[in-house]
């Protein structure tokens, strides 16, 4: 046991925590002024849900001993024989509690992230059997295939270091079944809605940014040089992202926005987030550009395919960590991390097909399988509020509460 490991990764929890937090506030930023306190909510409940989910039986089907390669077993349902010894097989250095309450976090951010899709439209108690749905059904077994021992990805050769496929990718793709689905906002492409508080969204930004040094550097699981390297590459690519994507506003649009700035660094952290533990620093920069002016592409395209992804969730997480988890294919190298591979501008062409077809297995199974989830639910529950509701606001509709009373 290693107290500084076990330190660096409690601490690390708590960042990833922190940003859920910047998370519901940079998407209720982004939203209209009768909307944000729904939207807050639904980052905010998805803590507790999916927490009581993890506990249950999640992180058993995550992580617990494998089944076929394809989902973990039902021993540790309820953390039983989860205690403070180490499991060898994911941290040996710190307890095993701990690494579960870190993977917990991750389970958290990642549905809270595909409701910036549906914004402004979604039913609050769908919503809360949605989170049940697809954290058992979607996260848990695309987590267990590429970070569980056994897990086919895995063995496959998949390199994802802190959830460039099982987050970012499984929430994009999730993010672009639901738009589909659920259906456009009232007046999308008509008038404009934009933002109502971009202090919120910029602040949210701050909070994301400093919990990723957790979310990234806390997935080494030690408190060392590897830690060290991933919060560095992290912070970089973050930086460049931002600077191309308001370049790239610059020339289409005429004027850099501080929402094509928060965009821009968010679009490079979740780019990076695969390959944080196996990058330098000078692959980092050319992650994070072309990050910025790819996500920023992706973003301006969609009204050309006719879905209303409300807050750019495919467009930033989806797009983004394709990029990121193929760039790993580009970049990797074992000079930064002894256990991970080298990459094809290393010498090993292999790594980059394996990345390729993964992304590919990864967006076709969140797609669909949310899909059907959402289909399923839409049968039951309804997915959508009603015209009336929709227009006073979901604040008021669906939790009788307003954000502002002055």
């Amino acid at each position: 046991m290693d107290t500084g490991d076990t330190t660096w990764v409690l601490v690390s929890s708590a960042l990833v925590l922190l940003m859920t937090f910047g998370l519901a506030l940079f998407y209720g930023g982004m939203v209209r002024s009768k909307n944000v306190l729904s939207t807050v909510m639904q980052s905010f409940i998805a803590i507790s849900v999916v927490s009581a989910v993890w506990v249950l039986y999640g992180y058993s089907m995550s992580f617990g001993p494998d089944m076929n390669h394809l989902i973990g077993n039902l021993t540790w349902s309820g953390l039983r024989g989860v205690g403070q010894a180490p499991n060898p097989d994911y941290a040996a250095t710190i307890p095993h509690e701990a690494f579960m309450l870190f993977q917990m976090m991750f389970a958290i951010i990642t549905p809270a992230l595909i409701t910036g899709a549906f914004a402004e439209r979604f039913k609050f108690r769908t919503y809360l059997v949605f989170l049940v749905f697809w954290i058992t059904f979607v996260y848990c077994p695309v987590a267990h295939w590429v970070w569980g021992v056994g897990g086919w990805l895995r063995n496959f050769g998949t390199l994802d270091f802190a959830g460039g496929y099982v987050v970012h990718i499984s929430s994009g793709a999730a993010a672009l079944a639901a738009s589909f689905i659920v259906g456009r906002r009232k007046g999308y492409g008509a008038e404009a809605i934009p933002p109502h508080n971009l202090i919120f969204t910029i602040t949210g930004t701050g909070l994301l940014w400093f919990g990723w040094f957790g979310f990234n550097g806390g997935s080494a699981i030690t408190s060392g040089a590897l830690a060290t390297s991933a919060i560095v590459v992290t912070h970089i690519a973050a930086s460049f992202a931002a600077l191309s994507w308001i370049f790239a506003e610059w020339v289409h649009r005429g004027k850099p926005t501080a929402l094509g700035a928060v965009s821009g660094a968010v679009a490079g952290l979740a780019t990076i987030t695969p390959a944080a533990g196996f990058v330098n620093l000078t692959a980092s920069i050319i992650i994070g550009l072309i990050a910025g002016i790819l996500c920023y592409l992706a973003v301006n395209l969609k009204t050309k395919f006719g879905y209303d992804d409300s807050l750019d969730v495919v467009g930033v997480h989806g797009v983004g960590s394709t990029w990121g988890v193929i760039a790993t294919g580009l970049f990797a190298t074992t000079a930064v991390n002894s256990l991970g591979n080298n990459g094809l501008f290393y010498g090993n062409p292999n790594l980059l097909f394996i990345q390729f077809i993964t992304a590919l297995v990864v967006w076709a199974y969140s797609f669909g399988v949310t899909f059907i989830i959402m289909k399923v639910l839409d049968i039951i529950m309804g997915l959508r509020v009603t015209d009336e509701e929709e227009s006073i606001g979901l604040d008021l509709s669906q939790h009788g509460e307003r954000s502002y009373t002055i």
